[in-house]
């Protein structure tokens, strides 16, 4: 009885200091415990994705790759095989195992080594997001205390679903979600047996365990997996050999971007990070979706790339980046590229040659490639992924030497006046073959935009975003040439002329007494008409015309005037040379520019974010822009109280530049009201405009009867078969910009080319023979086959054509409404005065009610074309 009563004094004993201890141990450890806000609250570091306006995403920002799912969308064997492994009682404990306490507690003291962790899912969640994977006692204590808490607070359903999302499961991704599609491109529901098992294999090791840096030690550990869920009866015996014999299908996949757009995206992100800062953008799981459908982005981009190889290619082949073997005794390397040559064929593996290649950027749609084989007209190479192809002659005989940017050599005849074997250069895909290529040396870019809202449809910054992040579309202030005509006609129109007022098509020869230098603007081609009405001067593109006008409605007018459009002050120059587009302005702006005539005068502001979810898929802001309507259908939207926005709310409003309420957009409704955007042109001057626009973007007039005459942009009409564009083409002196403008009633889009180094020149490009003789025909003008000096209509203009061919593609045909005080009336061709003629020496003008001419033509005073000895006036080729 003594020692029985000794034996339960010493446990009481035992057991009052036990308690003690733990809760000395508790209160030592309670300042790391999370409060029940934190766990009830728990926020996933999810990265940012950006998406267009139709859902397809387009990128991915944030260090850690997640994709939160919830339980419901989990598979069941995915669930088994996570809980067969790592907490097979799961559902029966309170964070804490005993069973697998006691084992691991026996373990240590029978070997003196902690091998095993006895962490149930709540303690490895606990671990994962309050504690680090050092292996000390006090850390597991408060793993313990920790996993205890979160039992008490979450339930077991809300446990298993942080867990899935939350575990580090290698290669950046965490959480199931984000390894199905690193690892094997799918989603957890395409996932076969073989694969939940290998990714519920990962938690316990996912830097050495995942399958792309250790394959085998995967297979070992995917059969552990498969064992468990066998022993636990999940699977049966058939479908436990099935899987553990299947092969290792993983490999590392980027995020799945649907629709490439790079430097959209990027301009989003940086305005996200504006408006929270770089952590908090990428981490903060933010939805956010683009203006631009993905149709149109896809189409920008692929006119973008189109035009600029066509420009490359008729200015001729400048080499192969570097030689394998037998490299020729001229050979210049300018590439960068550098591989030491060997003597023959012969001593090169397939797998050194793919080695050597993979040394080469590969920029799509560019393929490395070396040539294998050269025949009388074609070659043959294999490319950077070991495939091989046969360029046949249509995809080699444009490789004409390049000489310089103006000075191309002669056509080749046969293959081996292009390449040789060894030779390592670039291919690409073209209507389903595999042509030549290099990389193109020009730069380019498109934006598009609603002219209604200003919602950007499309932009393009250039060939790659990742051969250079410069977006030139919103960055890259160049000379805009003859694009800003509209815009001084516009002013003109404003001060009193009209659409039919004669303008002395004349050569201007001005003294300058301050330099001692002639001012002598000059037409392109240098061809003169004499007295000629506006809206064939504009068409014709007429430099003369254009500083004739700017002097009529005066300098300092004319540039205030501008301002207008949006363009900034500073940049607008204050000299005639303002009437040819010496000034510099970003496509943004002069598209921007664009869409106030297009729109009847409104001046809209352009944007990139159509609305921002958050991880719920709950819209917290969707843009309200400035509409080009007033009054608009709906009341005027109600004025902010901003005090009452948060921090984050006032940046978006701030970067965006448009109102943000969350409190009246909290589902995807859209803004219940519209804000009129500021009328700064009247809507007859739009129309106006416009209407010149049209006759600028097709042939006009009559052939027989002498009165036909081309717009510079007629190539529109000619290919897009569309009576309702409008555009204007813009070269600058010497050709080192080039752009073209236009729009429909509900698109504006404005191209330009031109090198980076503003220093050079577009050039020109001589005849091929070799594609005049596949392009017989003499309207087929979209491509290569251009010949004579670069211009807006040869170098940009393809682009704006390329891109409203998709853009278009079964929209029907609407021009810009005719406005109210608007009145038509028959007048005199040549005089512009009214007559009472109904033949080809006439035709039906538009006026401002109030502005029609008054006086007829006299009879002796008609000018009849017909009767005239005239020929075809060439087709002009602006310098500005």
């Amino acid at each position: 009885m003594k020692l029985l009563k000794t034996f339960f004094i010493l446990v009481i004993i035992g057991a009052l200091v036990g308690s003690a201890a733990l809760v000395g141990i508790y209160f030592y450890i309670k300042p790391d415990l999370p409060s029940v806000t934190v766990l009830k609250d728990v926020r996933l570091q999810t990265p940012m994705r950006i998406y267009t306006q139709d859902g397809s995403l387009i990128s991915q920002y944030g260090v850690k790759r997640r994709i939160p799912v919830k339980l419901e969308d989990v598979p069941q064997q995915m669930i088994d095989a996570v809980l067969a492994t790592e907490d097979s009682r799961f559902y029966d404990h309170y964070g804490i195992d005993p069973i697998g306490m006691t084992r691991a507690v026996v373990n240590l003291i029978l070997t003196g080594e902690k091998q095993q962790g006895a962490s149930t899912l709540t303690m490895q969640l606990a671990r994962g997001f309050f504690l680090t994977r050092e292996k000390t006692y006090i850390r597991k204590v408060k793993e313990i205390f920790i996993a205890f808490h979160m039992e008490q607070v979450l339930s077991k359903r809300e446990i298993l679903e942080l867990y899935l999302n939350r575990v580090e499961l290698g290669h950046r991704a965490f959480g199931f979600g984000a390894a199905a599609q690193v690892y094997y491109g799918k989603t957890l529901a395409e996932l076969n047996l073989a694969q939940m098992a290998t990714l519920a294999g990962l938690p316990k090791a996912p830097s050495v365990l995942n399958p792309i840096s250790g394959p085998q030690r995967s297979i070992e550990r995917r059969r552990v997996v498969l064992l468990r869920m066998l022993d636990e009866q999940l699977i049966s015996e058939a479908q436990f050999r099935a899987a553990a014999a299947e092969p290792v299908t993983a490999r590392k996949h980027g995020a799945e971007i649907e629709t490439h757009a790079p430097y959209l995206a990027d301009l989003i992100y940086s305005e996200m990070v504006e408006m929270y800062g770089k952590e908090e953008a990428e981490t903060g799981g933010y939805q956010v979706y683009a203006s631009a459908p993905a149709d149109l982005q896809l189409a920008a981009r692929q006119a973008v790339v189109a035009n600029l190889h066509d420009y490359d290619e008729r200015h001729g082949f400048r080499g192969p980046m570097g030689y394998l073997w037998a490299a020729p005794e001229d050979f210049k390397n300018t590439s960068g590229f550098v591989i030491e040559p060997r003597p023959e064929r012969a001593d090169w593996t397939k797998p050194e040659l793919l080695e050597a290649l993979a040394n080469v950027a590969r920029i799509a749609p560019l393929v490395p490639a070396v040539v294998t084989q050269v025949g009388e007209q074609q070659a043959k190479v294999m490319d950077v992924d070991g495939n091989t192809h046969t360029l046949d002659w249509a995809n080699l005989d444009w490789a004409r030497p390049y000489i310089t940017d103006s000075r191309q050599g002669n056509d080749p005849k046969l293959a081996s006046d292009i390449l040789a074997p060894g030779a390592v250069i670039y291919i690409r895909q073209q209507d389903d073959q595999w042509r030549l290529a290099q990389m193109p040396q020009a730069s380019g870019a498109l934006i598009a935009i609603n002219p209604h809202n200003g919602a950007v449809q499309a932009v393009v910054g250039g060939y790659s975003f990742y051969q250079s992040q410069f977006n030139r579309a919103t960055q890259a202030k160049r000379q805009v040439g003859s694009n800003i005509k509209p815009f001084i006609y516009s002013a003109a129109l404003d001060s009193g002329y009209t659409v039919a007022s004669i303008i002395n098509d004349a050569p201007i020869n001005q003294w300058n007494k301050a330099t001692g230098v002639a001012w002598r603007p000059k037409n392109s081609p240098a061809e003169y008409d004499g007295p000629i009405r506006m809206r064939v001067a504009l068409g014709k593109s007429k430099n003369v015309v254009s500083v004739r006008l700017l002097r009529g409605v005066g300098l300092n007018k004319t540039a205030t005037y501008l301002e207008r459009f949006g363009f900034e002050r500073e940049d607008i120059p204050r000299d005639e040379t303002l009437a040819l587009g010496s000034g510099s302005h970003t496509p943004l702006e002069v598209v921007r520019g664009m869409a106030t005539i297009a729109n009847g005068g409104f001046l809209i502001k352009p944007y990139f974010i159509d609305r921002v979810l958050n991880e719920q898929g709950e819209t917290l802001w969707q843009a309200e822009p400035v509409w080009a309507c007033d009054p608009c259908d709906d009341a005027e939207a109600p004025v902010l109280d901003t005090a009452k926005q948060s921090d984050k709310e006032a940046r978006l409003a701030k970067v965006l530049g448009v109102n943000v309420n969350t409190r009246a957009q909290s589902t995807n409704n859209p803004p219940a009201f519209k804000r009129s955007a500021p009328q700064v042109i009247t809507p007859q001057n739009a129309f106006l405009v416009a209407d010149m626009m049209h006759t600028g973007v097709q042939a006009n007039g009559n052939w027989s009867k002498k009165t036909y005459w081309m717009g510079t942009g007629w190539r529109a009409k000619n290919i897009l078969q569309r009576n309702d564009l409008a555009g204007k083409t813009g070269t600058t002196n010497d050709s080192r910009d080039a752009w073209f403008s236009g729009f429909q009633k509900d698109l504006v889009v404005t191209a330009w080319v031109g090198f980076d180094d503003m220093n050079r020149n577009l050039g020109r490009a001589t005849r091929n023979q070799n594609l005049i003789n596949r392009n017989p025909e003499r309207f087929n003008w979209m491509g290569n086959a251009m010949i004579g000096s670069e211009s807006g209509s040869h170098a940009a203009q393809p682009a704006w054509i390329r891109f409203m061919q998709q853009a278009l593609e079964g929209v029907p045909e609407a021009r810009v409404p005719t406005p109210p005080d608007m009145v038509r009336v028959r007048i005199d061709r040549t005089s512009g005065k009214l007559t009472r003629r109904t033949d080809h020496t006439t035709l039906f003008e538009y006026f401002v009610k109030g502005t029609e001419p008054t006086v007829y033509v006299l009879d002796d005073q008609i000018n009849d074309p017909a009767q005239e000895d005239t020929k075809r006036t060439p087709e002009p080729e602006e310098i500005f």
